[in-house]
């Protein structure tokens, strides 16, 4: 048996979903209320970590979580409709049950990151484990220095928490920029990779720390873009859900070497991982 924080880990505590949202294409942000002793096993989780999900009778996936416990008692998760798990949890609605197993793995060093400058890198579906940074960063601005958010997706109805725009525009000493692979006839923003728009924005490496969350591929070239620009590898963070399936170390699918994602990560500087991301690619 493992015993993770006085649990086990294998076993998942029941949820009702309390809120399904269409977010985008193939998309939905779940709201899952978790029930009995659930509730106080999740009471203190952080951004960065995860949890897996389970549609009972098809199977479980891990998601980042996509919440604070600061900003309520339901955990939200961003599921894209991917393979028989995610397709389940599409048909799901409100007032439905689902497992959840988690809290795990590690998580973003929030405290550490208070006096510096912050670049967050968001790509598509990777933008929800990014949320609670913000959410964070957002709900004790006068800890953080300047926020400056780059946020993309291939088109406009892919980028995820367009609702939330105006408050991060809102906040003070903070920038949002957008970008997409392809436009359609109304969009004002940047057309272009997240790396072009990395360049363009420049963001000054001095004090300041970048975090990243996509595509294995857009974090790696993220990673390069940010060497250029003169971050140090110990300055940037990215969380690699990629692969992960046991949660427990004991599959090896999610092997980074010496280092499991799931039990060491998901969250690592570059410093730890970027002689890896190729194998992610």
């Amino acid at each position: 048996m493992t015993i993770r924080n006085g649990h086990n880990a294998m076993l998942p505590y029941l949820g009702k979903l309390v809120t399904v949202q269409d977010m985008a294409p193939e998309i939905k942000l779940f709201g899952i209320e978790l029930l009995n002793v659930g509730s106080a096993q999740f009471a203190d989780y952080q951004p960065g970590q995860f949890a897996f999900v389970s549609a009972f009778g098809v199977g479980e996936a891990p998601f980042g979580i996509a919440s604070t416990p600061e900003r309520g008692n339901v955990l939200e998760f961003a599921v894209q409709r991917l393979g028989a798990v995610t397709t389940e949890m599409h048909e799901l609605g409100e007032g439905d049950i689902v497992g959840v197993r988690g809290p795990m793995g590690n998580w973003f060093p929030m405290e550490d990151f208070k006096g510096h400058d912050l670049v967050v890198l968001g790509g598509g579906i990777g933008g929800a484990p990014l949320r609670p940074v913000l959410q964070t960063v957002l709900d004790h601005r006068a800890d953080y220095g300047h926020l400056n958010i780059l946020w993309a997706a291939r088109n406009p109805s892919l980028l995820l928490f367009r609702e939330e725009y105006d408050t991060w525009r809102a906040a003070p000493d903070t920038e949002l920029h957008l970008t997409v692979d392809e436009a359609d006839g109304e969009w004002e923003h940047d057309l272009g990779l997240i790396t072009d728009l990395l360049e363009k924005v420049a963001p000054a490496p001095k004090n300041t720390i970048a975090i990243t969350c996509g595509p294995p591929i857009m974090i790696y070239y993220a990673s390069k873009v940010l060497q250029k620009l003169g971050f140090e590898p110990k300055q940037c963070y990215a969380t690699l859900e990629a692969r992960m399936h046991c949660g427990i170390g004991k599959c090896g699918r999610c092997n980074m070497g010496e280092k499991l994602v799931c039990v060491d990560g998901p969250v690592f500087s570059i410093a730890e991982a970027g002689r890896f991301l190729e194998s992610y690619l």
